[in-house]
């Protein structure tokens, strides 16, 4: 058994961020019921021109463990059907704008009513509460709201947009914000309004910032550099758009790379011998590997410095990363279904359990309404009779 075998979700969540919450909980045995509608899908079903893909492949990503029915909430027995869902579950995930949900008669004290110890999960912008609560947002507001966008970037540009690592990144905090709701339950027998703030989370992560800005001192943007080693950052090889990415820690790791390189004479030079000399003359340090990485073949070159003892790596590209026989090995990268019937690879859980079967994906992604016999038949006990009915009123549509 997984290891949230016997947990079900009623799905309400949209676009990237809340329905990766609940994949990740789908891949740890969790039954996840996405509830859509014909007239309004999740965007992420067709091509997305933001992103200028070709097909829809965010959303086989975050839909593929999942099942789908189609569900109008805008019509009160759409609504009621809602609750029904909600009251044989154990979570309910939305990540509507502030308030939705509730305007839809399905808030938390409205899911309550049906569910004493619903844990209900809302992800969104700035919050449920609050004087910024009714902001919406994507994710490239996200990161820069939070403050990661200012940090990121070079000192002579201006800060980098953050986008789907900002989704997924408020995703997994919601999944673990979660997970913890469902251990009080078991543990307390109450459930829990899990209140997830996406630009919250990006300004989690840029933690000392804040502190380093408190405390009067204004970070500022370094590309890849580090402000206590150098050389750090990525070099181009003589391969097109291939960077090796080296980080020298130690004054025994700078010599190693002097040699390395051809350069005996920099290993003990007193402008390059110390961290604090290295560092103060950054750009110099960084011209001299960026000449020697500029004609080496990035996996020798990379071989090479890891051989002598240097941290380094070729930057991946997602091509290399959907390959790689280790991934495979270990289930971090597999194979998922389209609703066309196409395979093609995803990202799987990216961690193992020893006494519970691994995570994963265990079906394809799902047509709209494609599951709505087992949901509505056998889990609400509608007939045919009842469910041709609530069709005819579009309220199953």
């Amino acid at each position: 058994m997984k290891p949230l075998s016997g947990i079900r979700i009623a799905d309400f969540t949209v676009h990237a961020a809340g329905p990766f919450c609940t994949h990740m909980l789908s891949q740890l045995g969790a039954e996840c019921i996405k509830i859509e509608s014909a007239q309004r899908p999740d965007i992420f079903r067709k091509p997305h021109a933001v992103y200028g893909r070709a097909g829809p492949a965010t959303f086989d990503q975050v839909a593929s463990n999942k099942l789908s029915v189609r569900l109008n909430l805008k019509h009160p027995e759409g609504v009621a059907l809602a609750r029904q869902l909600v009251a044989v579950s154990d979570v309910a995930a939305e990540s509507f704008r502030a308030g939705v949900m509730a305007r839809l008669g399905l808030g938390y004290e409205d899911l309550r009513a049906v569910k004493p110890d619903i844990v209900m999960t809302s992800v969104s912008s700035s919050g449920q509460s609050g004087p910024d609560s009714h902001f919406a947002g994507y994710a490239p507001l996200f990161g820069a709201w939070g403050g990661l966008g200012h940090l990121t970037g070079y000192e002579d540009g201006p800060p980098v947009e953050m986008r789907h690592v900002m989704d997924h990144s408020v995703g997994m905090n919601a999944a673990l914000a979660t997970m913890a709701a469902l251990h009080r339950r078991r543990r307390m027998g109450q459930g829990s309004h899990v209140d997830v703030a996406a630009r919250e989370v990006a300004s989690a992560m840029a933690g000392e910032a804040i502190t380093a800005a408190s405390a009067g001192i204004e970070p500022r943007r370094m590309g890849n550099a580090d402000p206590q080693r150098a050389p750090q950052g990525l070099y181009a090889s003589r391969e097109t758009d291939r960077w090796i990415s080296i980080c020298v820690t130690t004054d025994a790791e700078w010599v190693a790379l002097a040699r390395l390189m051809g350069r005996a004479e920099l290993a003990a030079h007193p402008a390059y011998a110390t961290a604090a000399a290295r560092v103060a003359r950054r750009e110099a340090v960084d011209a001299i590997v960026r000449d020697w990485a500029a004609v080496q073949e990035a996996e020798v070159a990379a071989d090479g410095l890891q051989r002598v003892g240097i941290p380094a790596h070729v930057s991946w590209r997602a091509s290399d990363i959907a390959g790689d026989p280790h991934m495979g090995a270990r289930r971090a990268v597999v194979e998922v279904t389209e609703s066309d019937g196409r395979r093609r690879k995803a990202v799987g859980f990216p961690a193992g359990f020893s006494r519970s079967d691994a995570p994963g994906m265990d079906r394809g992604t799902p047509g709209l309404g494609e599951h709505e016999e087992y949901v509505y038949g056998e889990l609400l006990g509608l007939d045919r009779r009842a469910r041709d009915r609530l069709a005819d009123a579009q309220v199953i549509y």
